[in-house]
């Protein structure tokens, strides 16, 4: 059974890169736009979805598809990728001092259905200063991350305490996955072996 991940993000790659599977990147464009009285939930599930199938339609195969997403979500609201240094310094006025979930959907595409997992992790913040948070703008390192910052970089300084999966945070919950990949797996072998009768 191929495998695929539809998605751009290295972070992704090099997590999926562990479950020790030979996989192949697709980099399908979905539009990330939350819909009017659409819950965190169902969007991040959706966009995983919406991924996985979307990996699924470029490769036009029996292959096993992987897409993911991830979002941040503090006092009910979405916090996506920051448009620029103003939006960035919002979000984390908002996280500084306080919790926030991180909500990371994966979704596995086979043979015509797509099965999704939703993993949401609790994250802590110390209080930021001004100075931190123009420091951290700085570096770069926000610019592309749900939420404003990256736990496996530069703001791990910044998390007191989480409460769930570190790498859901990261992008990429590893059990989960390979517990899709597993179910899709012996559904392939099952299919091989009602053919082979």
């Amino acid at each position: 059974m191929q495998l695929f991940l539809a998605s751009a993000s290295p972070r992704r790659h090099e997590l999926l890169q562990l479950l020790d599977r030979p996989f192949t990147v697709v980099r399908p464009q979905v539009p990330e736009q939350q819909q009017q009285g659409e819950s965190p939930q169902d969007y991040v599930r959706r966009l995983a979805q919406s991924k996985a199938e979307a990996g699924a339609a470029m490769v036009n195969t029996e292959a096993a598809v992987i897409g993911a997403d991830t979002i941040v979500v503090a006092a009910g609201e979405v916090l996506e990728k920051p448009r620029d240094e103003a939006d960035f310094k919002r979000m984390m006025q908002q996280l500084s001092g306080s919790k926030h979930q991180a909500m990371t959907a994966v979704a596995l595409h086979y043979n015509g259905a797509t099965e999704v997992v939703l993993v949401t992790t609790v994250v802590q913040f110390k209080s930021l200063t001004a100075a931190e948070i123009s420091a951290y703008w700085q570096s770069g390192e926000p610019r592309d991350k749900a939420g404003g910052y990256g736990i496996q970089g530069r703001a791990a300084k910044f998390v007191t305490r989480i409460e769930g999966s570190y790498l859901a945070v990261v992008g990429l919950p590893l059990y989960e996955t390979e517990q899709l990949i597993q179910a899709v797996e012996n559904k392939a072998k099952n299919k091989a072996k009602s053919k082979a009768k």
